[in-house]
């Protein structure tokens, strides 16, 4: 076989299979935000019961912020971060989040302080009835 017969013939499998392995490779939260709904309940009599503590539910993130049980005091972002889908996590003393792949910052309310990322986390609605959280959005 010519050498031109075996490349033409070797060419179209090669393109193909580098087509896959680009796709792959590409960002895994390419063309997604990574944001979730959410609608799910937290006892506070058990949960979240001191300031800087958070849990992460349903691919949401809920950090107390302050004493007392009122909406306020709490805040509810995704937990994927928006750059590149990495769970996130809250940092009590800089009060923010921190993606712990690549560096970018978010505040309470999930805006973008530091990039890579460059959109803001979504943040859920937060209600309190007694000692019953309830997180929506």
């Amino acid at each position: 076989m010519e050498r031109r017969t075996f490349l033409g013939t070797l060419s179209a499998p090669v393109l193909a299979a580098c087509a896959v392995c680009m796709g792959a490779c590409s960002k895994s939260a390419s063309g997604s935000s990574g944001a979730v709904s959410a609608n799910f309940t937290i006892d506070l009599s058990t949960a979240l019961t001191s300031v800087g503590s958070s849990m992460v539910q349903a691919g949401v993130i809920v950090v107390r912020l302050a004493a007392g049980n009122v909406p306020a005091s709490f805040t509810a972002v995704q937990v994927a971060c928006t750059h590149e889908g990495t769970a996130i996590n809250y940092n009590a003393p800089g009060t923010n989040f921190v993606c712990p792949l690549h560096g970018s910052t978010f505040t309470t309310s999930g805006a973008v302080t530091l990039g890579p990322a460059s959109t803001s986390l979504k943040q859920y609605t937060i209600t309190i009835n007694g000692t019953t959280m309830t997180v929506t959005g």
